[in-house]
């Protein structure tokens, strides 16, 4: 768990922007963590702190989860991998289609750069209702790696995420949870 000191200077930090993107959102802008070097620094060690020595490759969900993915995986020395919206990556991809309110989605990553055996971290910014993460998950299941965490800058514990993970018997972290 974050540093109870690490909690509030993301709190004073972090904008809250009410009735964005729509009426009743409030809208955590975490664009403010990147203009306070030290505490883009911090919250990448305390990333690295929940998984040093439990990974072997970083899995960061298109695109917010690569503001703090390839950096957790270059101070682990470990691999960043990119999952991203179809159509995005060169073929061969490997897919996985989720539900959305209304529709449905689709996310890949480039066959043969998740090996087999390898325990993956999966990173965002943001867990809400889980469905986006659940797809990273299964796409690296296809590949006969192992999900070993989830880590997550915050965490919306009212839209209970964490219910459509919890089957991968996966760590989750979250620095912040509103």
């Amino acid at each position: 768990m974050a540093s109870q000191e690490l909690v509030k200077r993301l709190n004073q930090t972090i904008e809250n922007i009410p009735d964005f993107p729509i009426d009743g959102i409030q809208f955590k802008d975490i664009s403010t963590i990147f203009l306070d070097h030290q505490l883009y620094k911090d919250v990448i060690a305390d990333f690295v702190q929940f998984s040093k020595g439990k990974i072997d490759a970083v899995c960061g969900i298109e695109s917010r989860g690569y503001l703090f993915g390839v950096a957790i995986a270059s101070a682990l020395e470990v691999p960043f991998i990119l999952i991203r919206k179809a159509g995005k990556l060169p073929p061969p991809v490997i897919s996985e289609s989720y539900d959305l309110e209304y529709g449905s989605a689709v996310i890949e990553t480039r066959e043969g750069q998740i090996e087999k055996g390898q325990r993956i971290l999966i990173h965002d910014d943001l867990l809400a209702t889980g469905g986006t993460t659940e797809a990273a998950a299964k796409l690296v299941e296809k590949q006969g790696a192992e999900v070993s965490q989830f880590s997550f800058l915050i965490g919306l514990k009212d839209l209970k995420g964490d219910e459509k993970l919890k089957k991968f018997n996966a760590e989750i972290y979250r620095t912040l949870e509103y």
